[in-house]
């Protein structure tokens, strides 16, 4: 059996920036679906995960391919999951003295709980009763990685869409703080990333955002004319109602500009310790200010980067 260097559990949005980027690296790799529809143009799978499967039975993992990577996309609820999904493919996949390595996909949801800091790390305490969480301790502690994702936008998620079901009364307005975002490109990257410098990546959970803390009130004014950017008329488009609202409690606050401080937006996630992928310049959430990433795709120690030195560019928007 031909070792593939990715196998794809669930190839859903994520895969249509992944698939594209693996194809652009030479990288050899399969994919899962639940239909075995087409995804990026590629071809997948019809695998479904059963998570009650007997631990003595191992068939449903039979006709995966053999990987040296195995990248799970879809939620794991239990310690048990985790250990049936590895376990299984392992006794299946037997490629002693290197077994399959395994990496989770997260959320960042796990660090919504009360922390005595502003500034939310990776190290950070996290939900240890939340569901998720149980499950990626188990893959961390088989030596997989977990990539904890913030928001996901690209393609055809646009958080300017999402304005309208998250804020629908000024009350919902003012409980708007912080919000962290990420492009399905980097989540990309970010997998590609960890699995080409796995001894970094290993038994680690990374917190994988695009570096910036947006304030919810500067993208609802930054977006008030998002229901009528396709009329052709500007001039006479009215403002949204949630930039409206943001504008009032503006006022009745006295916040004097947009973006709020960090210290009003309250948790804000750390960074500069946490996995970076680093490429060329491409738009942020907001035009108004660009990444300053570089080719390919690797993990960097922000905290060691020269940003002056001559090998780094730097591009702001103007």
């Amino acid at each position: 059996m031909q070792e593939l260097e990715l196998l794809i559990l669930g190839a859903g949005w994520t895969s249509t920036f992944l698939i594209p980027l693996l194809r652009t690296h030479h990288l050899s790799y399969a994919a899962t679906t639940r239909d075995g529809r087409t995804v990026a143009g590629s071809k997948t799978i019809q695998w479904t995960f059963d998570p009650d499967e007997k631990e003595d039975s191992h068939h449903q993992f039979s006709d995966l391919p053999l990987a040296k990577y195995v990248l799970i996309t879809f939620p794991l609820t239990s310690a048990q999951q985790s250990k049936t999904l590895v376990n299984g493919y392992l006794k299946t996949h037997d490629k002693t003295p290197s077994p399959a390595r395994f990496v989770q996909l997260g959320s960042t949801g796990i660090w919504q709980i009360p922390q005595k800091t502003l500034w939310v790390s990776r190290r950070s305490p996290y939900d240890t009763k939340n569901a998720r969480a149980i499950a990626e301790d188990e893959i961390l502690a088989s030596g997989g990685c977990v990539l904890n994702l913030a928001g996901l936008w690209g393609g055809a998620r646009d958080p300017k869409t999402w304005v309208s079901r998250v804020a629908k009364t000024k009350e919902d307005v003012k409980s708007k703080k912080s919000l962290h975002m990420v492009h399905g490109l980097d989540v990309a990257r970010a997998i590609v990333a960890v699995t080409s410098d796995w001894d970094k990546a290993k038994g680690q959970r990374w917190m994988l955002t695009d570096g910036f803390v947006y304030d919810w009130w500067a993208l609802m004014v930054g977006w008030a004319d998002v229901k009528n950017s396709d009329d052709g008329d500007a001039v006479a488009a009215e403002p949204s109602e949630q930039a409206k609202w943001a504008f009032e409690l503006m006022k009745e606050e006295k916040v004097w500009a947009l973006p709020r401080s960090m210290l009003a937006l309250g948790r804000c996630y750390f960074g500069s310790e946490d996995l970076k992928i680093v490429r060329q310049p491409e738009g942020a959430l907001v035009c108004q200010v660009r990444r300053m990433f570089a080719p390919g795709g690797f993990l960097v120690d922000t905290e060691n980067i020269d940003f002056h030195h001559s090998s780094w560019e730097h591009h702001w928007a103007t």
